[in-house]
């Protein structure tokens, strides 16, 4: 497997896919080769793929995305392939973690719940979901986004796959950067208190 990305800034301006990272996407589904051949035909075409095999995939808005990647690259171990798609920010995660880390945010709210949890809200995609991916190259009229910034464009990679076994956060990582994002954001007076989580199964 490869190493996490690290800082931020490394992963800014957006590359396209290479041939190793659209071996590991289109793995995901039971037909790889037609995969392939749709993307050789639409190299800019979105394209929708299965979670649950290969990856899951925990699904935020894009403005609170950012804070989560940032506590990812600045503190913690960095992250596995990220996205956007039409302003939700896609973080490719281990298989599984669509089921456990609901279960894992809804027993730390518990914990801290007189303090009042308000984690980012999550989509989470597992077994069963299935995810649009950007398109394998970027969009060249889109323009190339600063460092730490996220694209406004509907559909981009921000770290695209770049090997064929890429590292992929699981449940643990991705509740201990939600942990510290909604601690900083306290710190920072940036974060209200009284909110609930608001996160569930993609299918639910």
């Amino acid at each position: 497997m490869s190493d996490p990305v690290g800082p931020a800034a490394n992963v800014a301006p957006a590359a396209p896919v290479t041939p190793e990272g659209a071996d590991w996407l289109a793995s995901a589904s039971r037909f790889p080769r037609s995969v392939h051949a749709l993307w050789a035909l639409r190299p800019g075409a979105p394209s929708v793929l299965p979670c649950g095999s290969v990856f899951d995939v925990a699904s935020t808005p894009a403005h609170q995305g950012r804070a989560l990647l940032d506590c990812l690259w600045s503190r913690g171990r960095g992250s596995g392939p990220v996205a956007v798609h039409r302003g939700r920010l896609l973080l490719f995660a281990a298989p599984g973690t669509a089921d456990r880390l609901p279960a894992l945010l809804r027993w730390e709210e518990w914990r801290s719940d007189a303090e009042g949890a308000a984690f980012p809200p999550l989509l989470c995609h597992g077994l069963g979901d299935a995810v649009t991916v950007p398109a394998l190259i970027p969009d060249a009229s889109a323009g190339e986004a600063p460092p730490c910034r996220l694209p406004a464009g509907p559909s981009r990679w921000l770290v695209p796959p770049g090997v064929r076994h890429p590292w992929l956060p699981g449940p643990e990582l991705l509740l201990w950067a939600c942990v510290r994002t909604l601690r900083s954001s306290r710190a920072g007076g940036g974060g209200g208190g009284g909110g609930r989580t608001n996160f569930h199964y993609a299918g639910s």
